[in-house]
C-alpha cells in the first residue's frame, strides 16, 4: 500500500495564511473597529459589512421646514426622548412625495447633534439591504452610542419576503430591537404594501383576513404614524418667503407670489421639494450662491 508523502510545512503555512486573510476580508467589521467619532452620520454597506462615515449630510435647517409643524413637534419629542435614554417609538413617515419626510429626519438629527455633539448617530440603510438588518443590529447592540436607523422610501413589492424580516426585527423577534436603536422610515404608502398585493393575498388565501392582517401588521410595528400631504397655496408662499429671507434673495412679495404660483402649476404640485426647486431657480437667476 503506497505511503502518503509528508506535508511540506514550508508550502502549507503560507497557504493557510492566505486562506485566513481571505476569511478576514469576508468577515464583517466590528463596530468598535470603526472610528465612530469621525462623523455623526453613516451609511450601511451590507456587501462589505461596513459603516461608512458621511462627513457632510445633505440637509435643510429645521426652521426652514414649513407647513409640517405638527409632525415636526411629535417626531422631535420622540427623538429627544430617545437621545436621553427614555422610551421612544419607531416612526413611519408616510405621504406624498416631496413633502419633507426625509428632510425632517435629517434636520432633526442635525439640530440634536449641534446642541449635543456625538449624542446621536444617524445610520442610513438602503431598501435593498433590509435582509442584512440582523447583522447591522448585532453590531449596534454592543455599542455605547445611540442610533437612528433610517430607511428612506421604504416599500415592498410582489413576492418580496424581506418585510417578514423587518417585522420580526422591529418587535416580534426573540431579541427585539436594541434599546440603543430606533427605526425611522419614510414611505409613499401608509401600509408599505401596494393595495393590489394585499387584495391578491386575500383572494388566494385559505383565510383571506389573516393574510391581509399579516401585511398590514408591518405598519403596526411603528408606534408613530406621521402623515405628510401637499400644502396649501398660502403655506407654499410662506415656505418660499422663509427661504428667501434665509438666503437673502431680493424679490418683492408680489413677484414672489406670482412666480411661485406659476411654478407650482407647471409642476402640478405644491410641496417642499417643488419649493426648493423654485428657490434654486430663483437664486440662479438672481446670481446668489446657495450653500
Amino acid at each position: 500500500m503506497p505511503q502518503s508523502k509528508p506535508l511540506d510545512s514550508a508550502k502549507i503555512v503560507p497557504l493557510l495564511g492566505r486562506i485566513a486573510d481571505a476569511l478576514d476580508r469576508l468577515a464583517p467589521a466590528k463596530i468598535d473597529s470603526i472610528d465612530l467619532s469621525s462623523a455623526d452620520a453613516f451609511v450601511w454597506h451590507a456587501d462589505e459589512g461596513q459603516l461608512k462615515p458621511i462627513t457632510k449630510v445633505s440637509r435643510i435647517e429645521l426652521h426652514l421646514l414649513q407647513g409640517i409643524e405638527s409632525q415636526c413637534q411629535i417626531l422631535s419629542e420622540n427623538t429627544r426622548r430617545f437621545t436621553e435614554g427614555l422610551p421612544a417609538n419607531n416612526a413611519l413617515l408616510w405621504g406624498a412625495r416631496g413633502t419633507g419626510k426625509s428632510s425632517l429626519v435629517k434636520a432633526l438629527h442635525g439640530t440634536i447633534v449641534q446642541d449635543r455633539p456625538g449624542a446621536l448617530k444617524l445610520v442610513e440603510i438602503h431598501r435593498e439591504d433590509i435582509p442584512s438588518l440582523p447583522q447591522l443590529l448585532t453590531l449596534m447592540r454592543d455599542s455605547d452610542h445611540r442610533y437612528i436607523l433610517f430607511c428612506d422610501d421604504l416599500s415592498f413589492d410582489h413576492d418580496d419576503a424581506a418585510y417578514k424580516s423587518l417585522k420580526a426585527i422591529l418587535e416580534g423577534g426573540i431579541e427585539g430591537r436594541p434599546s440603543n436603536v430606533i427605526f425611522y422610515a419614510t414611505s409613499n404608502r401608509r401600509h408599505l404594501m401596494p393595495r393590489d398585493m394585499m387584495e391578491n393575498e386575500r383572494s388566494t388565501s385559505i383565510n383571506p383576513s389573516e393574510a391581509t392582517e399579516e401585511k398590514v401588521s408591518l405598519s403596526d410595528r411603528f408606534g408613530l404614524w406621521l402623515g405628510f400631504h401637499n400644502c396649501s397655496q398660502d403655506d407654499f408662499i410662506i415656505m418660499l418667503q422663509g427661504y428667501c429671507k434665509h438666503y437673502g434673495l431680493d424679490i418683492s412679495d408680489e413677484d414672489l407670489r406670482a412666480q411661485a404660483i406659476e411654478w407650482s402649476v407647471t409642476r402640478g404640485a405644491r410641496n417642499g421639494r417643488v419649493a426648493w426647486q423654485f428657490i434654486q431657480d430663483l437664486a440662479g437667476r438672481l446670481g446668489v450662491r446657495i450653500d
